[in-house]
């Protein structure tokens, strides 16, 4: 690649084409992971999908490996590539409500804070997930778990359609209507199979939910993940819990005497009549007290934001994901063994509950093929000290080695970190995989968007 060529290709943006010279790429490629460091040859800030369309052109032209970057909270820094282009969407921010029929439209490079804000005043918002700086194209590609799954199902089952830049930097629209096989891939098939500039949302009443965490001592965490085990598989549908072992931190709401202490809780959305919300957990607390609870009514996004302090970008993250079907005694056993050993302040492990509405679909109704799991584990071994990056390591990989024996066999893609194998990719797909190699090889036969989870296309010439 010459330096003409990367001159014409400027001109021929709206947006701003950022190389290592300029003074800022070392900040234009952080991602939010701080343990992924890698370094682009180029980095192209889109202003709108014409953008979009020349950069896939040029990476094209010039055999450039490509990420696609949106909100790049990718779990293995996936947004992000070594001697590459970054196709960079942050620019690409608008959205648009429509309060009638209840959708909103929003832009490829918009977070989830975003859009929880532009909905709120139309008392609606989308399924998403658990913090609000997440960007909404990462999120929803890989599926979408978040606060109200179980009530409206998973993020995918909630697109309506998206426009989308091909390999071949072609823009098309993918629908039930329009290019359905694509729309069918790219829910939950990740970013295989082209560049999403925006999406169609279908949009809920939630308005003021009651929610937040409750907090046990450890030594009540057996007690709690077996009541929890039960409650969640057959709780209404307008209540969602996830279950953590955390370390406390240091600030608001929690009080001193809990700050730094090791404990198991569940954090709590119930998006529902609000005199009946402390009728439904009120077995639980005569069960088993909380040494803490902060379950009140709040605005849907305060409670989309609660962790965005906590989990602020920069920090040195290690994820390993599984989904689980059962949560038997004997691996109730192992998570209080290993939760236990929290290594640091923001390490942690959450189990989502993925029942609910989001059971209503079939496993061949879109790539997100575990319909029938219970729950989505992540074990993230989290710090801000480069230096602990071994010990975050250590600690997640035992802990997920002890529990996979115990999983469904494969895990939630946004979960995974990058070269986990094929194997992994496959188990996670399950019988839609070679669906998704077939519509990968019609949509992208030269594996042009690679840097991913990738669904392999078959080779030229190949049977």
């Amino acid at each position: 690649m010459q330096q003409e060529d990367v001159n014409q290709f400027r001109t021929q943006l709206r947006g701003q084409l950022i190389e290592p010279t300029d003074p800022g790429y070392e900040e234009a490629r952080k991602v939010y992971n701080a343990m992924i460091s890698k370094k682009p040859r180029l980095i192209a800030f889109c202003a709108d999908v014409a953008d979009v369309m020349a950069a896939v052109q040029f990476g094209k032209q010039q055999d450039l490996k490509v990420s696609i970057r949106s909100g790049g909270h990718n779990a293995g820094g996936l947004g992000i590539c070594d001697d590459g282009l970054v196709i960079d969407l942050s620019r690409i921010k608008f959205v648009h409500v429509d309060p009638a029929a209840r959708t909103v439209r929003v832009g490829g490079g918009c977070t989830w804070g975003d859009i929880d804000h532009a909905t709120h005043a139309f008392g609606l918002a989308v399924p998403s997930g658990i913090i609000s700086t997440t960007g909404v194209g990462g999120l929803t590609l890989g599926g979408g778990i978040g606060h109200l799954t179980r009530q409206y199902g998973l993020t995918i089952d909630n697109l309506l359609a998206a426009d989308v830049v091909l390999a071949d930097g072609k823009f098309v629209v993918a629908s039930a209507d329009d290019n359905s096989d694509l729309f069918w891939a790219i829910r939950g098939g990740g970013g295989n199979f082209g560049v999403v500039t925006s999406f169609l949302f279908q949009a809920h009443p939630v308005s003021i939910v009651c929610a937040g965490p409750m907090l046990w001592e450890m030594d009540q965490a057996a007690d709690i993940m077996k009541w929890y085990r039960e409650f969640i598989a057959q709780a209404p549908e307008e209540i969602n819990g996830f279950f953590a072992f955390i370390t406390v931190p240091p600030g608001p709401p929690f009080p001193e005497h809990l700050h730094f202490k090791k404990m198991c809780g569940i954090v709590w959305c119930y998006d529902g009549p609000m005199e009946q919300a402390n009728e439904i957990l009120g077995p639980l607390r005569n069960f088993r007290h909380p040494a803490f609870e902060f379950f009140v009514p709040m605005p849907f996004p305060m409670l989309q934001g609660m962790f965005d302090g906590l989990y602020a970008p920069g920090l040195q993250w290690y994820w390993k994901a599984d989904f689980v079907n059962e949560l038997g005694d004997e691996a109730v056993a192992l998570h209080i063994k290993h939760g236990s050993e929290l290594p640091t302040l923001h390490s942690t492990m959450h189990l989502y509950p993925i029942n609910g509405a989001a059971h209503r679909a079939g496993n061949k109704d879109t790539p997100w093929s575990y319909r029938g799991a219970m729950w989505s584990e992540v074990i993230v071994g989290v710090d801000p000290d480069p230096a602990n990056k071994d010990r975050i390591i250590e600690w997640a990989r035992s802990y997920w080695e002890a529990l996979h024996p115990y999983g469904a066999g494969g895990a939630y893609v946004n979960f995974m970190m990058e070269n986990e194998g094929q194997d992994r990719i496959r188990a996670s797909y399950q019988n839609n995989y070679n669906k998704l190699v077939e519509l990968k090889t019609k949509y992208d036969p030269n594996n042009f968007f690679r840097v991913n989870q990738n669904i392999v296309p078959v080779a030229k010439g190949a049977a």
